[in-house]
């Protein structure tokens, strides 16, 4: 019998832009896919199965990165969609076009999660477009490296926390009045949560903050049969690494990992389609998805 070859061309594609990862510098933060030297591969030709079809998907941060992969993945998978952005307009407009060119139905929405109007504003947009909120991601985030303590100052450390953990608490307090049973939630998390990070000491504070946050909301909603659920990220190549970290950083990002590499944003997607359908999901609540690469942490 003839074995299905899977190592396919879509990951050797994926190996192969990892590989060609360059201390590239970006002026921006939070740094604009656009502007990329080596792009981020957000898609792949898997069509979709249809597994979220009649569902409508809020996500954070859906212009570029992490954000615009999953943003893609629902999108084929038959959701609606509507993304936020902070001011990544042409990354938003790119993703727009490319969902609208895939048949896809969605809406972005410009401003800060960190402000508590803005995420009662995104989630009425989504109920005007589109009637309903079954799937909130909260996918937006922003850091800022400092090698000592001492240079992180309270302007920077609110700032973060703002956007990486106040953001999401706003926007479930905005959402949750229109979530019904069944509804995902998924957060955003990372490997700094569990394992640190020296020089991200106020991020990986926040994505600490976010797991427990994470933990304690599937408790809270669980009698209303939502399920909450995280991702964690390991090194994933988005628009983020080359706009904060220096050149020396950025030139060996990933290889740290079992694999070698740095991980595509396609290769998150499967693991949010995962956790919003419910037919794969509905028994998960509390827990968070590791796709790191091989790097080992305690949970």
């Amino acid at each position: 019998m003839k074995q299905n070859n899977l190592r396919s061309d879509q990951v050797e594609r994926i190996e192969q832009r990892s590989e060609d990862i360059g201390p590239e510098q970006l002026s921006t933060r939070p740094g604009k896919e656009v502007s990329m030297t080596t792009e981020p591969v957000f898609d792949d030709d898997f069509p979709g199965a249809n597994r979220l079809r009649g569902k409508v998907a809020l996500i954070t941060g859906g212009d570029s990165g992490i954000g615009r992969a999953v943003a893609v993945a629902f999108a084929k998978e038959g959701a609606k969609v509507l993304i936020t952005y902070l001011d990544e307009t042409q990354d938003a407009k790119d993703t727009v076009a490319y969902i609208q060119s895939l048949g896809g139905d969605i809406t972005a929405v410009a401003g800060d999660v960190g402000d508590k109007a803005f995420c009662k504003q995104a989630v009425d947009q989504t109920l005007k477009n589109y009637g309903r909120l079954d799937i909130l991601v909260n996918n937006a985030g922003e850091q800022h490296p400092q090698e000592h303590i001492g240079d992180i100052t309270p302007a920077q450390m609110e700032k973060t926390f703002q956007t990486n953990i106040f953001g999401m608490f706003y926007m479930v307090q905005a959402a949750l009045e229109h979530l019904e049973e069944g509804a995902s939630i998924i957060n955003v998390s990372s490997i700094t949560a569990y394992q640190g990070s020296a020089g991200l000491l106020d991020y990986s504070a926040t994505k600490g903050a976010i797991t427990s946050f994470t933990r304690s909301l599937a408790e809270n909603l669980a009698h209303r049969k939502i399920r909450v659920n995280a991702v964690a990220p390991g090194p994933i190549w988005t628009p983020l690494i080359p706009s904060t970290f220096e050149e020396d950083h950025v030139a060996s990002f990933g290889q740290d990992t079992l694999m070698q590499r740095a991980g595509q944003p396609v290769e998150l997607s499967e693991s949010f389609i995962f956790l919003a359908w419910e037919r794969a999901s509905s028994y998960i609540t509390g827990q968070t998805i590791h796709v790191n690469g091989g790097r080992f942490v305690t949970t």
